[in-house]
């Protein structure tokens, strides 16, 4: 398996093509209207509803953007919906929503988020929920996760679409509710085989570690996150096949 074209010849928005100073919030219907319209991929985020709805919403909480407050797990689908987000007005969007917009009009490049909290294996049922709405997709999608147990789950549950790990350097700095142990693990990027990965999506800042360099070598797509100036791109394309990028027109 191997990720398709698509994915390397068409930079991925990061979270749609968002700018709040144009009424489009970050994974939001119009952010991803506008990637489609300027001919980008799409990068977006799953997290799930309190009745089992994959919502695409990057952060755990609403209350960076929306204006209400708790974890998005404590609000069914119909009320999420109903949460606009802010600078933009729309609601909160099911993946099923988000699908039947893009209808195979821009490659998705979908990002899982950890349901365990320490990136162990209680991932919960995320990915049965997300994989049986997949399955009836028919434009050109991948799927990954900083939690490796997730995208193993993947392999099982949908074998034939690409996958692969959303990869960083962990420093205790930006995870510091991580244990040490579990950092240190992760930073050596030790389940790319196991999980039948294609692909990592690296931090840009790090894209020269060595591990990087080794997955490349032998055959892994390098992706990189997140590119926010047309410099950072020209260096980051010197490692990276392509780009998931905000805040300026790759």
């Amino acid at each position: 398996m191997s990720l398709p074209d698509v994915f390397l010849t068409r930079p991925l928005a990061h979270r749609g093509l968002h700018d709040v100073a144009a009424g489009r919030a970050e994974n939001s219907p119009k952010a991803f209207a506008a990637a489609i319209d300027a001919g980008y991929g799409i990068e977006l985020d799953l997290q799930l509803s309190h009745d089992g709805v994959p919502m695409v919403f990057h952060d755990y909480d609403l209350g960076r953007l929306t204006a209400s407050k708790g974890a998005v797990a404590t609000h069914t689908a119909a009320a999420l919906g109903e949460i606009a987000l802010l600078h933009d007005g729309d609601g909160i969007p099911t993946l099923a929503q988000v699908l039947a917009q893009v209808n195979g009009r821009a490659p998705l490049l979908i990002e899982i988020k950890d349901q365990d909290g320490m990136m162990g294996q209680n991932v919960g049922p995320m990915g049965a929920a997300a994989a049986a709405i997949l399955r009836n997709y028919a434009g050109p999608y991948a799927v990954m996760s900083f939690n490796p147990h997730a995208v193993a789950e993947m392999q099982d549950l949908l074998p034939d679409v690409p996958r692969g790990i959303v990869t960083d350097p962990y420093t205790a700095s930006d995870w510091p509710l991580l244990p040490a142990q579990v950092r240190e693990r992760l930073r050596a990027i030790p389940d790319y085989a196991g999980t039948g990965s294609c692909f990592v999506s690296h931090n840009v800042a790090d894209l020269a570690a060595p591990r990087v360099g080794d997955l490349k070598a032998q055959g892994a797509h390098i992706l990189c996150w997140t590119v926010k100036s047309a410099s950072m791109e020209e260096q980051a394309r010197k490692v990276a096949d392509n780009v998931t990028f905000e805040g300026y027109l790759a």
